[in-house]
């Protein structure tokens, strides 16, 4: 804001003039006057008005429109255009908007031009981007923890302009089972403010995961010793798979695995300590009576697992847990 001063030039006896009664308003005139002259000299702000600007889906605010000679608020003025569109406004029309957000910054003094083309903000969408939104929203959302997705189209993206802001994915339709190799989505793009289009679009997938192999052909009861970690497809791998830390020698193969195939969960086993057949000590502890009996195993058995034996001299069967390679707890 400029400031305005105004100086006087008064004779030496100018104030033995006045009767004493004036001397008092006298002087407030010369102090106060020119103060009050200085703020009515004060220049309406001047407003600078561009001839174009780019807007974002927020909406037309007013700096982005003028500059001016006084610090300008962060004041929305209207709607922003959709993509593609423009929005002209005259000064006129400017100064309407003014009126109803900010009475006090309404003005004749313009300068720059008579109207402002307003454009949104905007860049084409290639492949990659649009690739990577959709894969985003599918991992956290379908795919999740089973693996990393790899996504590719299997037609032509043609590229579309879209707003030069944050973009989400929001799936309207996809497969039953989910995400399939080859598998037809349905989605939407959306800023925060709005629903960009509308896609559907053929795609290929793929989920990486680091999993057991069989490094050769292996047969039912091998320890997991010729087994590898490798980075395999799991997308098709519809059971559990198998997980076990490297050189555990409490498990064992349940079945034969070919060379070069993914080992899953119901592949290995605990390894049994006790065998079919074997002479074990079957134990009753009951408080302070503990009584140990030799017992046939009738089936294999790990340890933890509940199996069945034979009492060789009352040919009774038994149920118990197996604690070692040597023992059984049974109870009454």
């Amino acid at each position: 804001m400029k400031s305005w001063y105004i100086k006087l030039i008064l004779p030496k006896d100018w104030l033995g003039q006045f009767p004493p009664a004036w001397k008092v308003v006298a002087v407030v005139f010369c102090l106060f006057g020119g103060f009050i002259n200085s703020l009515q000299a004060s220049p309406s702000p001047t407003l600078q008005l561009a001839p174009v600007a780019e807007v974002t889906g927020d909406g037309v605010f007013l700096h982005q429109i003028l500059t001016s000679s006084q610090s300008l608020p962060n004041l929305r003025l209207c709607d922003a255009p959709a993509v593609g569109d423009t929005l002209a406004l005259s000064r006129a029309q400017i100064n309407d908007l003014l009126a109803a957000a900010a009475p006090t910054l309404m003005t004749t003094n313009w300068t720059g031009a008579d109207t402002i083309r307003i454009l949104r903000r905007s860049r084409t969408l290639n492949e990659a981007d649009a690739i990577a939104l959709l894969t985003s929203t599918l991992q956290e959302n379908y795919v999740k923890d089973q693996g990393k997705l790899e996504l590719d189209f299997n037609e032509p993206w043609d590229a579309p302009v879209v707003p030069d802001e944050p973009l989400t994915v929001k799936i309207l339709e996809v497969p039953t089972a989910g995400v399939a190799p080859l598998f037809i989505a349905r989605f939407q793009l959306c800023t925060a403010t709005e629903t960009v289009g509308t896609w559907e679009m053929t795609l290929r997938a793929h989920v990486w995961r680091d999993v057991w192999v069989a490094h050769s052909d292996l047969l039912r009861g091998d320890l997991l010793a010729d087994v590898m970690r490798d980075r395999r497809d799991v997308l098709e791998v519809h059971e559990p798979l198998a997980d076990f830390f490297p050189g555990d020698a409490s498990l064992e193969l349940a079945d034969s695995v070919p060379a070069n195939r993914i080992l899953l969960e119901h592949d290995i086993k605990l390894r049994a300590v006790i065998h079919r057949g074997q002479v074990a000590d079957a134990v009753l502890q009951e408080g302070p009576l503990n009584i140990s009996i030799k017992v046939q195993a009738l089936e294999d058995g790990a340890p933890g697992q509940i199996i069945h034996a034979l009492n060789p001299s009352s040919q009774r069967n038994l149920t118990g847990k197996v604690l070692d390679e040597h023992t059984i707890a049974v109870s009454l």
